[in-house]
């Protein structure tokens, strides 16, 4: 049987924009749907099935990080945010609201459909249903991608829940923020690029906020050390 092709949503006020990627996103075999104010693109987003949601943070009426605050509290939906250079409060502020990704303004669109097809191949990544991995207080699920600390869950996004996971699976050996990158992200780091620490820092406030033991922590010029409950002090 052949396999559905991965449906987009892009939400961007700039129509010329908007028609110059669907061109070449339907060029690349997928599907989209394009509409241009916020609260028309977080109703869409909630009401149908998009494999993914690129959305541009300046928009008219509900902005794009109201959207994103919005639709992460029923949705996970993967998101990747458009940005204007230089704005990088709002850039982090969408990351730490549960962003998967950014790209600033101008950007080459093939640079796009490469972090389009870099979330959506680990959205799409599954483990055998019988496959958890376990360490200290924390369980994850692999197939459903579901972190539990405690009994809780956690509520990651699909990229917090692949930072952790490849960090628990590399318990007691410290993860550099390139190899994290290179491999959750599907791309190489910038010299600026903050992506992977604030997902770390997010994955960490949820962890703080279940009371977890197991703990993420940061070596300094090295990277991130996974830590669990009978080993955190």
């Amino acid at each position: 049987m052949a396999t559905q092709p991965d449906r987009l949503l892009i939400v961007d006020d700039d129509l010329e924009l908007c028609d110059l990627l669907a061109e070449r996103l339907r060029a690349e075999m997928f599907v989209t749907d394009a509409v241009h104010d916020g609260a028309t693109g977080l109703a869409r987003a909630r009401e149908e099935k998009y494999s993914l949601v690129v959305l541009d943070l300046m928009l008219p009426g509900m902005g794009g990080l109201e959207v994103l605050r919005q639709l992460r509290a029923s949705c996970a939906v993967p998101v990747l945010i458009l940005t204007a250079r230089g704005e990088d409060v709002d850039r982090i502020l969408g990351l730490e609201i549960g962003a998967d990704d950014y790209l600033p303004k101008p950007f080459n669109p093939r640079e796009l459909i490469a972090r389009i097809r870099a979330i959506l191949r680990r959205s799409a990544a599954r483990a055998p249903s019988s496959e958890v991995l376990t360490a200290g207080d924390l369980s994850l699920n692999r197939a459903a991608r579901e972190a539990v600390a405690g009994g809780t869950p956690l509520g990651l996004t699909q990229t917090e829940f692949a930072v952790l996971e490849l960090l628990v699976q590399k318990t007691g050996t410290v993860v550099g923020r390139d190899e994290l990158t290179e491999i959750v992200l599907g791309r190489q780091s910038g010299p600026f690029d903050r992506v992977i620490d604030v997902h770390v820092s997010n994955i960490r406030r949820k962890l703080l906020l279940q009371s977890a033991s197991s703990q993420i922590k940061a070596v300094r010029g090295s990277g991130y050390l996974f830590v669990p409950k009978t080993e955190a002090k």
